[in-house]
């Protein structure tokens, strides 16, 4: 069955990668995925899926392909459709026509990969264990498109048991696929503060209350929460990108704004950063004489793997790319909306090696430079297959 399997994924590969060009040259943002959810529900119609679903959460598509015998809970293998508000650098035959807009983050593949598994397992039918969900989501790039879908409820009224979503990374050599249990990616949340001083003439400081020097000693005193409130087994990260105030050499401003993003894994550490460093910025707050306005923008949670779904993924991607090719990669501190499927049922998220040094293709995500070997396309496409039928 694996040759046949791999025969099969072989000889869709040309239109695994025309899907994948096509869907980069139109690139959607998040919620805006018209063109491309329409292309997805007519392929998945054509191939004649039990039901095929559109405008879950919005304008994501889910497809569902009946097993002939089910003899366990379905599976839910998932795709993120949307792009980045990103101008993509020119010369590329493939290249993006939407000004201002690229698949930046490599979901054109995720959802080429996707149609390409839809594509075979709907030819396998008789040899699936469990029925099949294929979930196309939205606005995956900070919009939190999964969670938007899960509260529609299908997964509850599917019974969906099990949940894998795959990405793939420029940051990994092609012909890799990386995995591990336990948290994988962060927990990502961010804040917004405003100091709140009394302006005045840069040359009478000692009649003004200076929001810039209360928000410049706060910057430092951050530094502390991960060294001195956080275990020193526990990563986290706090970060601030963006420090503003006033608009002139000689004048003190009325205010100071400070923008910065928090990273963990674990809703404990997590739950600490959030309130240190409110607490932090406050006590500098008060000791400058100054009024703190804190706003914390909750993200998405920790990407956790499930153990026994990592060793499902490890025996399928063994027969892939060959036992010295699956690596036990580290967790690395970007966020995933994944994670909300994960909080439901169990699973694993998969990353599949994508970059190629001896191409170019080295770009990291979200950059005007970003690509993708396309031969990690197949590979893809015959994990996601292996899993559904393991």
């Amino acid at each position: 069955m694996s040759d046949t399997l791999r025969q099969a994924v072989e000889s869709l590969t040309p239109e695994i990668v025309a899907w994948r060009r096509d869907f980069h040259r139109h690139p959607e943002l998040g919620f805006e995925e018209v063109r491309t959810s329409g292309i997805v529900a007519e392929r998945l119609r054509s191939l004649g899926l039990d039901s095929v679903r559109t405008g879950v959460g919005r304008t994501g598509v889910v497809g569902i392909l009946k097993a002939a015998k089910a003899e366990g809970k379905p599976v839910l293998l998932r795709a993120d459709m949307d792009a980045l508000p990103v101008q993509e650098e020119p010369g590329r035959e493939y290249g993006s026509t939407v000004p201002g807009t690229m698949h930046a983050c490599g979901h054109d593949g995720h959802t080429a990969m996707l149609l390409g598994a839809a594509t075979v397992l709907s030819g396998w039918r008789q040899a699936l264990k469990r029925d099949v969900v294929f979930c196309f989501q939205p606005a995956e790039e900070g919009q939190g498109g999964a969670e938007a879908m899960i509260r529609e409820g299908f997964l509850t009224e599917l019974g969906v048991g099990e949940a894998y979503g795959l990405h793939l990374w420029s940051l990994f050599p092609v012909g890799t696929i990386q995995v591990r249990p336990g948290p994988v990616m962060a927990a990502q949340d961010e804040f917004e503060v405003t100091f709140h001083g009394r302006g005045g003439h840069g040359a009478a400081p000692h009649v003004c209350i200076d929001p810039v020097l209360a928000a410049a000693q706060g910057l430092v005193a951050l530094q502390s929460v991960v060294s001195r409130s956080v275990s020193p087994f526990e990563p986290a990260v706090v970060s601030v990108g963006a420090l503003h105030g006033g608009t002139a050499p000689n004048v003190i401003p009325d205010d100071a704004t400070m923008r910065g993003t928090l990273r963990s894994f674990s809703e404990a550490t997590r739950e600490i950063l959030r309130r240190r460093v409110r607490e932090v910025l406050g006590g500098i707050a008060t000791a400058s004489g100054c009024r703190l306005e804190f706003v914390l923008k909750p993200g998405f949670p920790a990407v956790v793997n499930h153990a026994a779904s990592v060793d499902k993924v490890v025996a399928s991607a063994r027969g892939v790319v060959g036992p010295e090719r699956v690596v036990t990669m580290e967790p690395m501190a970007a966020a995933e909306d994944f994670a909300y499927f994960l909080r439901e049922v169990p699973g694993a998220f998969v990353f599949v090696g994508a970059g190629n040094e001896a191409r170019g293709i080295t770009a990291p995500h979200h950059s005007p430079r970003f690509d993708i070997d396309e031969t990690a396309l197949p590979r893809g496409v015959e994990l996601l297959c292996r899993l559904a039928l393991g």
